[in-house]
């Protein structure tokens, strides 16, 4: 493991494990804020942050705050009209609380269909036998703005 040692902290490089607050912003405000929270734990390279949000981090120091401003489209793709999908209220009772409302605005989250993990869509409209989701990233196709605290560097 190489370490840069111009500043004497540890220096984030690919695939480094970290501990970090981070904040996500767009448009209608904070999507992630962990700086109220407990921080979080992540490993550069398997997908929890995206690529351009991971290339930021790169060469910084632990104990390093930063924001970062990501232009329109790169932090989470642009948006994909056919990432919007009608999904029957039937189904909806099979995966879900058979009881469950559904309200616009609404982020619901769904098993993947590989049963690893879930992803989450938004409620754009509901329909009398189904509901309407976008399952785009809710910063899809948005400019960002990424804050940073690097806490370790592991």
């Amino acid at each position: 493991m190489s370490e840069h040692l111009t500043s004497g902290n540890p220096t984030i490089t690919p695939g480094a494990f970290l501990t970090l607050h981070y904040r996500l912003c767009g448009a209608q405000g904070d999507i992630i804020n962990t700086f109220a929270d407990k921080p979080a734990t992540l490993s550069l390279g398997s997908g929890e942050l995206s690529p351009a949000l991971e290339q930021r981090l790169i060469g910084l120091t632990e104990g390093t705050r930063t924001t970062f401003e990501v232009p329109a489209g790169e932090a989470f793709g642009e948006r994909n009209p056919d990432m919007q999908q009608w999904v029957s209220k039937d189904l909806l009772k099979e995966f879900g609380d058979p009881d469950e409302l559904y309200n616009v605005g609404d982020v619901v989250q769904f098993p993947a269909p590989n049963g690893q993990g879930s992803f989450a869509g938004a409620v754009q409209q509901v329909g009398d036998d189904a509901v309407l989701f976008d399952f785009n990233h809710p910063l899809a196709g948005q400019a960002v703005t990424f804050e940073v605290q690097v806490i370790g560097v592991l």
